[in-house]
């Protein structure tokens, strides 16, 4: 007596998510292929003709139709296997973690991979494969700093206030220093190179005449910056270029100064001269 095939029916919804499957690139081969048998199933094909279509045995498209009567989308998954077990469990996780809070071997400024399982016996591997899946990279480096001021939230607002929202009829302006930068004297000039374009070269050599130091102000409502070097970095000296920067300034113009006086960052108020 000749099998009859279960009969097959869906909802709209999983009818769409078929027929998704059954048209993916970038999906499981086996996962398209077993979506067009069931898509096929539920048009009203018999099971031979299906596998005559898509080039499988009839009793793998049986297969895939009772998959799908019993279970729906899921049951056109494979099921989970077990495969082998573990040699690592969770407790080779922790070990990992807590060696890294520990001084690294004798000679080494930071933990590897190899120095890690040596210590604790394992594969590389497995320290690695770990380490990925915890995000850790021993080889990179990121700093940051923490202020101690109980104030600073309400400070660095007031500072990025002036950033984003500058008063009107007011300058602010933002301030910094560049020093030791190299005071050099090269030869400049236009020269013809081997491909007969002209370009511009400088000599190789240089004359030293020591070192000069950068005040720079930037004005963050226009972004004009004034700059001026000098020989050494004193107080005098910024005053000096304070001075020339406000010069212009009308009297009644209030000024908004934003700087790192003896590395804080710190705000203060000048008021241009009468």
């Amino acid at each position: 007596m000749a099998r009859v095939a279960v009969e097959l029916s869906c909802t709209v919804e999983v009818m769409s998510e078929l027929e998704r499957l059954s048209r993916s690139r970038s999906g499981e081969v086996r996962m398209v292929e077993r979506a067009r048998m069931v898509l096929a199933c539920l048009h009203g094909q018999r099971n031979d003709e299906i596998a005559a279509e898509l080039g499988v045995r009839p009793n793998t498209v049986g297969q895939w139709r009772r998959r799908f009567a019993e279970r729906g989308i899921a049951g056109l998954r494979d099921a989970p296997r077990p495969g082998k077990p573990a040699k690592y469990g969770a407790e080779v996780r922790e070990r990992i973690l807590a060696q890294l809070e520990l001084p690294p071997p004798a000679g080494m400024a930071s933990w590897d991979g190899g120095s890690l399982a040596l210590a604790l016996g394992v594969s590389d591997d497995a320290v690695w494969r770990i380490l990925r899946k915890e995000g850790i990279q021993l080889q990179r480096h990121r700093s940051w700093c923490v202020s101690t001021d109980p104030e600073f939230a309400a400070k660095a607002a007031d500072v990025i206030g002036l950033y984003l929202n500058p008063p009107e009829n007011a300058l602010v302006i933002s301030v910094d220093e560049k020093p030791s930068i190299q005071a050099l004297e090269r030869a400049r000039g236009y020269v013809h190179t081997s491909s007969g374009k002209i370009v511009q070269g400088m000599k190789s050599t240089y004359k030293r005449h020591g070192t000069v130091n950068l005040f720079a102000a930037l004005e963050v409502a226009t972004g004009l910056i004034r700059g001026k070097t000098t020989q050494t970095k004193k107080r005098a000296d910024f005053q000096a270029f304070m001075d020339e920067v406000v010069a212009d300034q009308p009297a009644d113009r209030q000024i908004h100064v934003i700087l790192e006086p003896l590395a804080k960052v710190g705000r203060i108020f000048l008021t241009a001269p009468q």
